[in-house]
This record gives C-alpha cells, sequence and structure tokens, in this order.
C-alpha cells in the first residue's frame, strides 16, 4: 500500500468536514465527487448553488452528497461579518468591509472553521497562493506554539530507495522567501512535526546546503549551521543535522565519506531548504525529471487545517 493510499484510508476512518471554496473549478468539482463517493470526508463546496449545479451538469459529475453553502444566502452570514469585525477592527477593517471580504468563498471557508463549522479547507486548485494564505493568516493564524507559518510539498519519488521509500516532504517550498536562521530552524520543526502526523514515520530532518560540514565557507552556509544549532536547542529529540549537501543526505555512500558521525546522513526524509529559490526549484525537478508526484503547498503551522 503506497502513501497516498494509507492517508485516504486513515482521512475516512476520521470522519471529517471539508470545505471546498473553489466551487467553480472543474477539478474542485471531480474532487468533491470523489471524495463524497468514496467516503474520504462530508465535502461542502462554498458558493453560488446555480452556478455550481449548471457546471457540475455540463462536466457529468454528480454532486449527490455534497452539501452547498450559498455564502451570499446562508443564515450565518450576518454572524461571521459581525465576528469577523470584531476579529479585525483592531487592524482598520470596518464593519462594511468585512462584509465585504465575505463576498469572498475563501474568507466565508475561513470564518466557518473559525467557527468549528467545517474541520479544515482545501484550496489552491485556482486561487493564488496569496489568495489562500492571506485569509487563512488573518482569520485562523498560527498554532499557540508556532513562531511563523510555512509550506511543505509531500514528494512520493517511484522506485527510489531514499527517504521513506522515496516519501519525502520538502520545506519551505511555497511560502517563505528567505527565511533568517532562527525562522528556517522553526520551519524544520514544523516540518518535522508534518511529518509524524501526514506520513506516521519518525522525521529525520536535513539541513540543505551548498555545504558539507564545513567543506565550503559562506554566511550562506552559516545561516544553516546557525538554524540547525538553533532547532537542536528548541528540540533536542529531533532527529535533526546540517549542514548537509542533498547527496549526503541522502545516499549513505556519500553520507559515510562526507558525513560519517552524522545520524541523519544517508537517512534524511525530510529535506528543509535555505530559501524558497532552492525550495520551489527543486521541488518542481523532482515532479519532472523523477516523474514524482508531488502534493502541495501543505499550509503548515496554522491553528487549523487549511
Amino acid at each position: 500500500m503506497n502513501i497516498l493510499e494509507e492517508i485516504r484510508i486513515r482521512a475516512k476512518s476520521l470522519k471529517k468536514t471539508i470545505a471546498l471554496p473553489e466551487y467553480d473549478d472543474e477539478r474542485v468539482l471531480q474532487a468533491a465527487e470523489i471524495a463524497t463517493r468514496d467516503q474520504v470526508a462530508t465535502i461542502q463546496l462554498i458558493g453560488n448553488p446555480t452556478v455550481i449545479e449548471q457546471k457540475s451538469k455540463s462536466l457529468g459529475i454528480s454532486l449527490a452528497g455534497v452539501e452547498i453553502i450559498d455564502h451570499k444566502k446562508d443564515q450565518k452570514k450576518d454572524e461571521y461579518v459581525q465576528s469577523l469585525f470584531e476579529l479585525r477592527k483592531g487592524k482598520g477593517l470596518t464593519l462594511q468591509q468585512a462584509e465585504q471580504w465575505l463576498d469572498s468563498t475563501m474568507y466565508y471557508a475561513c470564518m466557518m472553521l473559525y467557527h468549528n463549522r467545517i474541520d479544515g479547507i482545501v484550496s489552491g486548485a485556482a486561487l493564488s497562493s496569496p489568495d489562500v494564505i492571506r485569509p487563512a493568516l488573518q482569520i485562523i493564524k498560527t498554532a499557540p506554539d508556532v513562531k511563523l507559518a510555512s509550506s511543505c510539498f509531500l514528494m512520493v519519488v517511484p522506485d527510489c530507495p531514499y527517504g521513506a521509500n522515496g516519501v519525502f516532504l520538502y520545506a519551505d517550498s511555497g511560502f517563505n522567501p528567505n527565511p533568517n536562521s532562527e525562522e528556517l530552524a522553526h520551519i524544520a520543526i514544523t516540518t518535522a512535526r508534518t511529518a509524524t502526523q501526514l506520513l506516521g514515520v519518525e522525521p529525520i530532518v536535513a539541513m540543505l546546503s551548498f555545504s558539507t560540514k564545513g567543506s565550503a565557507r559562506h554566511e550562506l552556509v552559516n545561516k544553516v549551521i546557525e538554524a540547525t544549532a538553533i532547532a537542536h536547542n528548541l528540540k533536542p529529540d529531533l532527529l535533526i543535522d546540517g549542514e548537509l549537501q542533498g547527496d549526503a543526505a541522502l545516499v549513505p555512500s556519500v553520507a559515510a565519506k562526507k558525513a560519517p558521525e552524522s545520524k541523519v546522513a544517508g537517512k534524511a526524509n525530510v529535506l528543509i531548504f535555505p530559501d524558497l529559490n532552492a525550495g520551489n526549484i527543486c521541488y518542481k525537478l523532482t515532479e519532472r525529471l523523477a516523474r514524482a508526484t508531488a502534493i502541495g503547498p501543505i499550509l503548515q503551522g496554522l491553528a487549523k487545517p487549511v
């Protein structure tokens, strides 16, 4: 059984309710049909019922069992407008602006999540990353013990002996452009937690660089070294090491030569990149050159799942 099937089985057992705010996207409608048919979750589509009905009918998609929430006429709308105003009035939001914000299905879904009407949101098929992340941070915010939100990609590489049988988390590959050493440490810690929760594996975290254990000297290398030390101090029980080059992180024979004392080198299943350039480029190269399945970006560190 592959990791995606394992996640699907776990999701079915949890019986959660998930909102899909991109109601007029063909892939989202197909996902709603499949998730409902396979009982992966209870699905709520947020949007215009007429548009949803017309589009699903034209595509031959059955939405039997899918609940449709008209965010313009929902009975909870006035309550959500007032609640959003109270949340953001300290930032200058007016009551009229709160009502305008909730014309957006993504903002509306976030208010539903904030009020525990749903268990999570899946979005980003049609909306840009900023249009997903902004309302999530403004309304849901980060978890109490998390310094900053970040993202990761679940990478499933076929016929790969490395990582967790070819399964990896790459971070941050979609959100933080140039984290400093402290931020990088927190990204590593949060991604390790995601590995435990999502994959059910012990996270083995490699802090990646163009240097392995002092093979090069540069301020960019220093950032990774400092981030590793900070993560060690914050989470002494976390299996994490750096700085490591990609081959030293993954390949046991290379690790034996370049970092023989490391408990992470040659075994890593969580790869932490020094910046968004490296993380984003690498996940796309892995996806195309290794024919990998890339799932994400997965937001992590929020108080509730988005």
